[in-house]
């Protein structure tokens, strides 16, 4: 799977299929590229050194899945609380718990090298668990896969 968008319904859509196919067996890869790179940003600073254009995009995007806006709806940050919120009162998982299960059913997590390259990310800017590779690595991975997908 291709997770490209950085918005949060995308992410929840993007997390619910990768535990639904893990949860049924199936190995499950997801590259994440250019705005999705900022759904597995961790949530704190990480003190890194970047050159200027990384830490303008750094200072532009969100840090990690509880600052995501929602693609549609978003209402200045209101539409990112009242699902976040909509999700709790009907006991669906978080965003994050998601991304944990995810990790724990072995859901391979890889973030694109060219896209931290040009969007200034470094790796220790990442959440646990995530590998590092190229467009070679997801075309591998897609070409041995019955599906891919593209959110």
């Amino acid at each position: 799977m291709v997770v490209f968008s950085g918005d949060l319904d995308k992410a929840i859509a993007s997390f619910i299929i990768a535990n639904g196919a893990a949860s049924s067996g199936k190995k499950v890869t997801m590259f994440f590229t250019f705005w999705g790179l900022n759904i597995i940003r961790k949530d704190e600073k990480v003190p890194v050194n970047k050159n200027f254009i990384g830490k303008m995009f750094g200072a532009m995007m969100p840090r990690g899945s509880r600052k995501l806006t929602l693609s549609n709806m978003n209402m200045m940050g209101m539409g990112s609380k009242m699902i976040r919120s909509v999700m709790k009162n009907n006991n669906v998982s978080s965003l994050e718990e998601l991304i944990q299960m995810a990790v724990d059913q072995g859901v391979e997590i890889v973030a694109c090298q060219m896209s931290m390259d040009l969007m200034g990310i470094t790796r220790e800017e990442l959440i646990d668990g995530v590998g590092i590779g190229g467009v070679g690595y997801y075309l591998g991975q897609a070409d041995q896969s019955s599906h891919n997908l593209f959110i």
